[in-house]
């Protein structure tokens, strides 16, 4: 059995664990992450004799600010770190691998295939496909009905190139990282087109006030009345949109590294913009 995802805490996903086995007893052979974030690696302790599968890149932001990540996701969101003292350090993948790998899931299931599709959410992840089933686990490359955290982001790729090749993977049931699952093939696109969307209309107003010569303060307003009316009550809106726009435009500035997020960074940007 391959599972997708570790959440924020081993007591966090242990908890999980005792739900799974209400349904199977079968052993856990292969977790997967799709990337870095703190609050979907750090219960990885508690999948005992997993091997740990992620993509080469997602290894090395552990490493570059795998810590940093910790700490700041912790400040922001400790409401996910249930018994955070549980977390016995940084996760670390036992396998990694560049571009496509596949697992074996045993019987007449086929394999699982993960992919790496191109820079987006982080310059790491990576979807879970099963072909036979046809269902897609996106990780935080594809939402449904939930707003989109960009804050460690490559916007250009993940708006254009890397969201035609998860659509182009040809899914017709998708587990997005939040939201509802999308479950028929009109679902599916209307869930990438929503993420394209979201993404694109952060571009074109960012790059319109840097146009005008504004400052990070109208950038974020002018991103926050666009995308509100739709967007707006949505999971994660409001606490997303100072770290996507703040993201945003450095990468516009030809910042091609996202800078590391800090404890200190977030308060400095929240009470700059949501102040």
């Amino acid at each position: 059995m391959v599972a997708f995802e570790a959440l924020a805490t081993p007591v966090a996903a242990r908890e999980w664990l005792t739900r799974l086995r209400e349904h199977t007893d079968k052993p856990i052979r292969y977790l997967v992450l799709s990337h870095y974030h703190a609050v979907r690696v750090l219960g990885a302790s508690a999948f005992e004799g997993a091997t740990i599968v992620a993509h080469e890149k997602t290894r090395e932001l552990i490493a570059e600010r795998g810590k940093q990540d910790w700490e700041s996701e912790f400040g922001r969101m400790p409401r996910l770190f249930k018994e955070p003292e549980s977390i016995p350090g940084l996760t670390w993948p036992h396998v990694t691998f560049s571009d496509r790998m596949s697992i074996d899931l045993g019987g007449d299931r086929g394999d699982l295939v993960l992919q790496y599709c191109g820079r987006g959410h982080t310059k790491g992840d990576v979807v879970a496909w099963l072909p036979r089933q046809r269902i897609m686990f996106a990780g935080d490359l594809v939402e449904s009905q939930a707003a989109l955290y960009t804050g460690d982001a490559f916007h250009l790729d993940w708006s254009s190139s890397t969201l035609d090749a998860v659509a182009a993977i040809g899914a017709e049931q998708l587990v997005g990282g939040r939201g509802a699952v999308a479950r028929g093939r009109d679902e599916v696109d209307a869930a990438i087109a929503q993420t394209r969307g979201f993404l694109e209309e952060m571009i074109k107003q960012v790059r319109e006030v840097r146009s005008q010569n504004g400052s990070l303060k109208d950038a974020f307003e002018a991103c926050h009345a666009a995308l509100a009316p739709q967007y707006g009550r949505w999971p994660i809106f409001e606490h997303c949109m100072p770290f996507d726009v703040a993201r945003l435009w450095e990468e516009l500035e030809g910042v091609e590294r996202p800078t590391i997020w800090t404890a200190q960074r977030d308060r400095e940007v929240w009470d700059q913009l949501q102040g």
